[in-house]
């Protein structure tokens, strides 16, 4: 091995069966990515309790919901060039560290004009995390496996919606709504300390040219995995990862610019689905004449759709091609969409809804934290994570404007037609440009975006 060229990462790490290294590595970097999804799920009941202290008014109130929105906004985009220039370890220690520090200064601060500064700090942490998260993991699970364990983080971060409603719950009434921000951050400091001993991807190490690093790292995985299984299956490829920098303008050059636009739009039809529908359920329902504790008994309820979606997500991802899963994911929503305003029976209500929620995010674990990962060449992954995630973060800040005035012009119909139109437009793309990269090595994908961008399509495996 020549190891001023190359110490072959991708290859390395790609023939490694799964181990308790892979699993200690899921749970750390999910456990942050389930503090930043309790902290983004606790703003609700914190504001309203607030508002009943004098703390805050309704209008300050959301003031401080757009401020966390404008800094998830900024976090997602310099995560990504923060984690492509000095490192994925660097990145997801850094954005924790910030958040945690803003969400441990929330439980002093002394008026509602502090507190809306402190979220805009913890937002810039809470937007980088899913950013860095995502692409940390895939760089490190073996291809046969990816689409299942990136299904399980976001499972693992879902489930901080629960927590944050359940521990929210029963804290806020008896202690406050200060030591909501004071679990988190505490939760944030604990997963920093605990995250200190992770490595640095070897992949991106290679890829800047820090071999040396990489070998002492690819090593250390190698070792652990060999006291676990034994002899490690032989190397069966050589892969030759480009180690010249890439600017952020490769994002935009001919031949990347049409993926840059599908990973832009997946991004964008999340996060409209999700703030577009999910978020506004409790009043659609209010304004369909269900009572407030129907509602939200039933907002609720519909609300286990999100760690379901991640778990259909887990069980198609590695069975199903990408582009054939996603498109398939976008119809289901669009039909479930299409049918859930005629319902009028509050058992259908339910059943529907629930459905349509766990589609929405079953297309949130294969869009936003398989998919558009896979598509960027590792010195540019984060980058383009990250520019990704920010037009979905800008869309919705947007989306609550426009959900009002679709929805006085045209109902819950008007509403769902637009995340249907933006999943129409999102197939159209998937089909037209989108590469295949179910079982394929993160190297060869990036081989292929040219030729795919070009017209022909990549085959799985190749």
């Amino acid at each position: 091995m020549n190891m001023a060229r190359t110490v072959n990462a991708g290859a390395r790490l790609d023939r490694l069966p799964i181990s308790v290294f892979h699993r200690r590595l899921l749970w750390l970097v999910g456990a942050g990515a389930f503090v930043d999804a309790f902290d983004v799920y606790l703003a609700g009941g914190a504001m309203a309790k607030m508002v009943q202290e004098a703390f805050s008014t309704v209008d300050a109130n959301a003031w401080f919901l757009s401020a966390g929105a404008a800094g998830m906004l900024v976090g997602a985009a310099f995560a990504g060039y923060f984690g492509d220039r000095f490192g994925r370890r660097y990145s997801y220690q850094a954005n924790l560290l910030i958040f945690g520090l803003a969400s441990l200064g929330a439980t002093i601060a002394p008026s509602i004009e502090a507190l809306t500064l402190l979220r805009v700090i913890m937002g810039v942490g809470l937007g980088a995390e899913v950013v860095v998260a995502s692409g940390t993991l895939l760089e490190f699970i073996p291809p046969l496996h990816r689409g299942r364990w990136m299904s399980l983080l976001v499972i693992v971060v879902n489930c901080g919606f629960l927590a944050s409603t359940v521990i929210g719950y029963f804290v806020i009434p008896a202690l406050g709504w200060r030591w909501m921000f004071g679990i988190a951050g505490l939760g944030a400091i604990a997963v920093w300390a605990a995250r200190k001993g992770l490595p640095e991807s070897p992949r991106w190490l290679e890829s800047v040219g820090r071999t040396e690093e990489a070998e002492r790292v690819l090593e250390a995985i190698e070792a652990s995995v060999r006291k676990e299984h034994g002899a490690l299956p032989l190397v069966t490829r050589t892969d030759h990862p480009r180690s010249a920098p890439m600017p952020l303008s490769a994002l935009f050059a001919s031949r990347m610019l049409p993926l840059t636009i599908l990973g832009a739009l997946t991004g964008v039809s999340t996060f409209v689905a999700i703030f577009s529908f999910v978020s506004w359920l409790p009043t659609f329902m209010l304004k369909a004449g269900f009572p407030v504790a129907t509602s939200l008994g039933f907002s609720t309820v519909m609300s286990v759709g999100a760690p379901l979606g991640g778990l259909v997500g887990f069980f198609i991802a590695d069975r199903m091609l990408r582009r054939q899963s996603i498109v398939l994911t976008c119809l289901a929503i669009i039909v479930l969409g299409t049918i859930y305003p005629l319902l009028r029976s509050s058992a259908a209500v339910l059943i529907v809804g629930l459905a349509l929620v766990t589609a929405i995010y079953t297309f949130v674990a294969l869009g936003i934290y398989l998919y558009v990962p896979e598509l960027f060449p590792t010195s540019i992954r984060l980058r383009g994570t990250g520019f990704c995630s920010m037009c979905g973060r800008a869309a919705s800040i947007a989306s609550p404007f426009v959900v009002v005035l679709a929805y006085r012009r045209a109902g819950l119909t008007g509403v769902l037609m637009i995340v249907c139109g933006l999943l129409g437009l999102l197939i159209c793309a998937v089909l037209a440009v989108g590469v295949e990269t179910m079982s394929s090595s993160l190297e060869h994908i990036s081989e292929a975006d040219a030729s795919v961008t070009d017209g022909a399509a990549a085959k799985p495996g190749h």
